[in-house]
């Protein structure tokens, strides 16, 4: 007695079609294997790997959404896009290219106040008023010993000028 689907009977039709249905079934276990190694390499959550992999469990069209709502690339293209900018700011930093913090306008490395947004970049030695980092102890150029600046006194000089306004007659 042979298995007759979709009650077909002839050998020949029979053969083809169970060969037709182990074909589907083939296709569609590679591609949810396909769908959780392809996930392994785009995603780094686990849970969302368990769901991109479940989600191809249903049959052709879990593997077609989940192709459409996948990441565009893959995790080692972004760690080393970003080890790329890494090396290239690390570079530039190198030969003094820097950038305002405030407005991304170009410094260079001995600048005390940024030329186009006016803010204060490094405070002024005391002794020799060459520019200093805010972590120095001491200053390297004169050997002078820094102040420490208390908090107080570095949110002071990071508020914005305002102008004063001569008092008019009613306030008198």
């Amino acid at each position: 007695m042979t298995l007759a689907v979709f009650g077909i009977h002839n050998h020949t039709v029979s053969l083809v079609l169970n060969l037709l249905i182990l074909f589907l079934v083939v296709v569609w276990l590679a591609l949810v294997y396909w769908t959780y190694a392809d996930a392994r390499r785009r995603i780094a959550d686990p849970m969302l790997i368990a769901c991109a992999t479940a989600a191809s469990l249903f049959p052709f069209v879990g593997t077609i959404i989940y192709m459409i709502v996948r990441p565009p690339e893959y995790l080692d293209d972004v760690r080393e896009r970003e080890l790329e900018m890494q090396a290239a700011e690390a570079r530039l930093a190198q030969v003094g290219f820097h950038l305002c913090p405030h407005c991304d306008y170009e410094v260079k490395d001995d600048f005390l106040r940024c030329p186009s947004c006016l803010r204060k970049l490094k405070d002024p030695c005391q002794n020799c008023a060459k520019p200093l980092d805010p972590m120095w102890k001491i200053c390297p150029y004169c050997e002078a010993e820094i102040a420490p600046i208390t908090a107080a006194a570095r949110r002071s000089g990071r508020r914005r000028r305002t102008e004063t306004v001569p008092p008019t007659e009613s306030d008198a």
